[in-house]
Protein backbone atom coordinates (compact mmCIF):
# COMPACT_ATOMS: atom_id res chain seq x y z
CA UNK A 1 0.00 0.00 0.00
CA UNK A 2 2.76 2.05 0.79
CA UNK A 3 4.51 1.97 -2.29
CA UNK A 4 1.04 2.70 -4.14
CA UNK A 5 1.03 5.93 -2.33
CA UNK A 6 4.43 6.71 -3.23
CA UNK A 7 4.02 6.30 -6.96
CA UNK A 8 0.96 8.18 -7.09
CA UNK A 9 2.40 10.99 -5.25
CA UNK A 10 5.54 10.85 -8.04
CA UNK A 11 2.98 10.69 -10.39
CA UNK A 12 1.14 13.64 -9.20
CA UNK A 13 4.39 15.55 -8.66
CA UNK A 14 5.21 14.88 -12.53
CA UNK A 15 1.99 15.73 -13.80
CA UNK A 16 2.34 18.95 -11.62
CA UNK A 17 5.26 20.31 -13.38
CA UNK A 18 4.70 19.31 -16.58
CA UNK A 19 1.45 21.48 -16.17
CA UNK A 20 3.65 24.35 -14.61
CA UNK A 21 6.98 24.56 -16.12
CA UNK A 22 7.26 21.67 -18.96
CA UNK A 23 6.62 21.45 -22.24
CA UNK A 24 3.07 23.56 -23.57
CA UNK A 25 2.58 24.26 -20.13
CA UNK A 26 -0.18 27.09 -18.61
CA UNK A 27 2.66 29.70 -19.05
CA UNK A 28 3.75 29.25 -22.41
CA UNK A 29 -0.13 28.99 -23.72
CA UNK A 30 -0.66 32.35 -21.97
CA UNK A 31 2.36 34.02 -23.55
CA UNK A 32 1.24 32.58 -26.78
CA UNK A 33 -2.16 34.27 -26.53
CA UNK A 34 -0.87 37.46 -25.68
CA UNK A 35 1.62 37.09 -28.77
CA UNK A 36 -1.67 36.19 -30.77
CA UNK A 37 -3.90 39.16 -29.16
CA UNK A 38 -0.54 41.47 -30.26
CA UNK A 39 -0.25 39.91 -34.01
CA UNK A 40 -4.19 40.52 -34.53
CA UNK A 41 -4.00 43.99 -33.59
CA UNK A 42 -0.57 44.75 -35.64
CA UNK A 43 -3.01 42.82 -38.49
CA UNK A 44 -5.80 45.49 -37.74
CA UNK A 45 -3.62 48.02 -38.37
CA UNK A 46 -2.26 46.75 -41.66
CA UNK A 47 -5.53 46.10 -43.03
CA UNK A 48 -6.63 49.40 -42.23
CA UNK A 49 -3.46 50.77 -44.27
CA UNK A 50 -3.94 48.95 -47.12
CA UNK A 51 -7.61 49.98 -47.46
CA UNK A 52 -6.60 53.30 -47.35
CA UNK A 53 -4.03 52.62 -49.85
CA UNK A 54 -6.63 51.04 -52.24
CA UNK A 55 -8.69 53.95 -52.33
CA UNK A 56 -6.18 55.95 -52.67
CA UNK A 57 -5.33 53.75 -56.16
CA UNK A 58 -8.58 53.79 -57.00
CA UNK A 59 -8.91 57.51 -56.94
CA UNK A 60 -5.48 57.67 -58.76
CA UNK A 61 -7.08 55.55 -61.46
CA UNK A 62 -10.41 56.88 -62.05
CA UNK A 63 -9.94 60.73 -61.73
CA UNK A 64 -8.15 63.55 -62.89
CA UNK A 65 -8.09 65.24 -59.32
CA UNK A 66 -5.92 63.05 -57.18
CA UNK A 67 -3.36 63.51 -59.24
CA UNK A 68 -3.64 67.00 -60.12
CA UNK A 69 -4.04 67.25 -56.08
CA UNK A 70 -0.74 64.98 -55.84
CA UNK A 71 1.04 66.97 -58.40
CA UNK A 72 0.47 70.24 -56.43
CA UNK A 73 1.35 69.23 -53.19
CA UNK A 74 4.08 66.65 -53.55
CA UNK A 75 5.63 68.18 -56.53
CA UNK A 76 5.02 72.27 -56.36
CA UNK A 77 3.56 71.89 -59.53
CA UNK A 78 1.11 74.87 -61.28
CA UNK A 79 -0.81 74.93 -63.90
CA UNK A 80 -0.04 77.38 -66.86
CA UNK A 81 -2.56 80.34 -65.95
CA UNK A 82 -1.60 80.34 -62.06
CA UNK A 83 0.77 82.17 -60.49
CA UNK A 84 2.95 80.33 -57.17
CA UNK A 85 3.12 83.13 -54.09
CA UNK A 86 5.14 81.52 -51.31
CA UNK A 87 4.33 83.26 -48.04
CA UNK A 88 7.17 82.68 -45.80
CA UNK A 89 6.28 83.90 -42.10
CA UNK A 90 9.15 86.08 -39.81
CA UNK A 91 9.77 83.83 -36.51
CA UNK A 92 8.38 86.45 -33.47
CA UNK A 93 11.07 86.69 -31.61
Amino acid sequence: MRILLVVLTLLLVALQYRLWAGENSLREVVRLREQIQRQLEGNSALVERNQVLMQEIKDLRDGLDAVEERARHELGMVREDEQFYRVIRRPQS
